[in-house]
């Protein structure tokens, strides 16, 4: 794996106190989510995980643009299950990345009962409705509510974790990050390309981990900026749209990809040098792969 030019010397991966190291990932009733959390749990982490959907049968998400809710497989309870079946603890935990009471009493509750944790992944994002508009049919209200899901709420949860890693000598933070808030897109909404809103909140989110790193770095966390690649979940098929993006020339990955990448940033010592830019999840895999 290509490593940066530059000379600077980046700590190695933090070591637990505890027999079995401790992850917080978000977002984890199905798709990149549960993968992730299923990806730990099968390393040796105990895995606190969040998602809206408590219950199977009962999980739904908005269109891209305008409608009524679709049905979409995933809870938490089905994730727990999956596990638990790999010998760790899990704690789900419902959480709302829409609603800030919900953020914080999510992060909260994991830190009453664990007191801090490793590792947090921070996968989920903000699902609504507008995502796929044109630039002139952007309703500011939908455009908000990506900018309070995506950026302002990921860094309100990120706000209560972050001083438990520093208090406990250090921690790992992955953000999941989107290509769509680096690259133009190859054709207009629906027809290949994505909408305005989410690429831009996604583009605020991407500036938090360098932030974190400039003020936390030598306190022990490290925090990455991870490119999942073209993922096509369970919901992101139920909602649409996916199949022109696919034949403007993105072609799919497993979610297993992103979820094996974040293991692996978090667990090698030489996943440092992937700070300060971003870690793309197909070549960390095809490296361990080769």
């Amino acid at each position: 794996m290509q490593r940066p030019h530059e000379t600077r010397q980046y700590p190695p991966a933090p070591e637990s106190r505890r027999e079995r190291q401790r992850v917080l990932v978000t977002g984890a009733s199905r798709g990149i989510g549960r993968e992730t959390a299923v990806a730990f749990a099968a390393a040796g982490f105990d895995v606190a995980f969040t998602a809206r959907t408590v219950t199977e049968g009962s999980g739904t998400v908005p269109p891209r643009t305008r409608g009524d809710a679709i049905a979409v497989p995933g809870s938490l309870d089905t994730t727990a299950a999956q596990i638990r079946a790999c010998g760790v603890a899990a704690l789900p935990v419902r959480m709302d990345l829409l609603d800030a009471g919900s953020v914080t009493a999510a992060a909260d509750r994991v830190l009453d009962e664990w007191g801090a944790v490793d590792v947090l992944v921070n996968n989920a994002y903000a699902q609504t409705e507008g995502n796929m508009d044109r630039v002139l049919d952007v309703r500011h209200v939908d455009a908000e509510a990506m900018v309070r899901g995506n950026y302002l709420h990921q860094l309100l949860l990120i706000q209560r974790v972050l001083p438990s890693m520093v208090e406990a000598g250090g921690g790992t933070m992955i953000n999941l990050v989107s290509n769509s808030a680096r690259q133009d897109p190859p054709a207009p909404p629906g027809e290949g390309g994505w909408g305005l809103s989410y690429a831009a909140s996604k583009a605020a989110f991407g500036r938090i981990a360098g932030a974190v790193n400039a003020e936390y770095l030598a306190r022990g966390v490290r925090a990455f900026n991870l490119d999942p690649a073209f993922v096509v979940t369970e919901s992101g098929r139920a909602r649409g749209g996916t199949d022109a993006i696919e034949a403007t020339g993105f072609h799919g990955v497993p979610a297993t990809v992103p979820a094996r990448a974040a293991v692996w940033l978090a667990t090698a010592n030489d996943a440092a040098h992937h700070l300060g830019k971003t870690a793309h999840a197909t070549q960390i895999v095809a490296a361990l792969d080769a």
